[in-house]
C-alpha cells in the first residue's frame, strides 16, 4: 500500500497557469509521479516550451488558453475534452495580483484579480464537472485543488487589496464547493503557499536571502515543497482531506496571526 500511496500513475491532470512558477512546480511533480499532465497558460509560447521540457520526464501536453472569464473556462474545457473523456485532477492555479495605494486603487485592478482568482476556478470546475465525475468513485475520487495564498489567511501589509480579498474568498469557496462536490466523489481542497520564487512573488525570486529572514523555517519554498503538497492532496494519501486548505509557507502565516 505504501508504495502506491502517493502515486499518480494512470491519472490525468489539468493545471492552469502551468507554464511557470508554482504551476510549473506542480506540473513537474505530477509528471514525475506518473500522471498524464495537461498544462494551460495564456501565453502559448511559454506553455508549449514548458510542456516540451516536461515531456522529457513523462507525458505533458500544452493547452494554451485565457481562463480569466467564464467563456475562457468553457473554451479550455472544450480543448481538454477533445483529448480525454475524463479528468482525475484539476489544479486551479492561474492567478493575478495588483498593488496600489488605497486612494488610487483602480476598478480594473479589482476586476482583473477577482475574475482570474475567484471566478475562473469556479467556472472551470463547473465546465469540467462532468469529466471529473466520469471515473470518480468513493474508493478513488477525483480531485480539485485551488491554489490560494497565505494572504487569504493573514494580513500582508502590502496594499494588494483585491488579491487578499480574492484569496480569502477562494479559501471559503473551496469549503462551499467541497461539501457539494464530494457527493459526486469529487474532493475539493486548497493550498495556501507562502514565499516561492515566481513572477507573482518577485521578492522571493530576486531577493531570496532577504525574504528568508522573515520565514521561521529560514528559507523560501522550493519546487519540491510545492510538488510534495500537491501530490499529497492529489493522491490516495489525501482522499480523506475535504475542503481544507493546506498551508505551505515555512510558518509565516503564524507570525502574522494567521490560521
Amino acid at each position: 500500500m505504501l508504495d502506491t500511496l502517493f502515486s499518480l500513475e494512470g491519472r490525468t491532470a489539468l493545471i492552469t497557469g502551468g507554464s511557470r512558477g508554482i504551476g510549473e512546480m506542480i506540473a513537474e511533480g505530477y509528471v514525475r509521479a506518473g500522471a498524464k499532465v495537461y498544462i494551460s497558460s495564456r501565453k502559448a509560447p511559454d506553455c508549449l516550451a514548458t510542456a516540451e521540457r516536461l515531456s522529457e520526464l513523462g507525458t505533458c501536453i500544452a493547452l494554451p488558453a485565457d481562463v480569466s472569464g467564464a467563456d475562457g473556462a468553457q473554451a479550455l474545457a472544450k480543448q481538454y475534452l477533445e483529448h480525454e473523456d475524463a479528468l482525475d485532477i484539476l489544479v486551479n492555479n492561474a492567478g493575478a495580483a495588483w498593488g496600489a495605494p488605497f486612494e488610487e486603487f483602480p476598478e480594473s485592478g479589482w476586476d482583473k484579480v477577482m475574475d482570474l482568482n475567484v471566478k475562473s476556478p469556479f467556472f472551470l470546475t463547473q465546465a469540467l464537472f462532468g469529466a471529473l465525475k466520469a471515473k470518480a468513485s468513493s474508493e478513488r475520487p477525483s480531485k480539485v485543488i485551488n491554489i490560494a495564498s497565505i494572504d487569504g489567511l493573514s494580513v500582508n501589509m502590502m496594499e494588494t487589496y483585491s488579491y487578499a480579498a480574492s484569496k480569502s474568498g477562494l479559501i471559503h469557496l473551496t469549503k462551499r464547493m467541497a461539501l457539494e462536490l464530494v457527493k459526486s466523489n469529487v474532493v475539493v481542497t486548497a493550498i495556501a503557499p507562502g514565499a516561492f520564487a515566481s513572477s507573482m512573488n518577485k521578492a522571493a525570486r530576486d531577493h531570496a536571502d532577504l525574504v528568508s529572514n522573515y520565514v521561521p523555517s529560514g528559507r523560501i519554498g522550493t519546487p519540491e515543497d510545492m510538488a510534495g503538497a500537491a501530490i499529497f492532496l492529489a493522491s490516495r494519501a489525501g482522499d480523506y482531506v475535504v475542503g481544507s486548505t493546506l498551508i505551505v509557507d515555512g510558518g509565516v502565516a503564524h507570525t502574522r496571526g494567521g490560521s
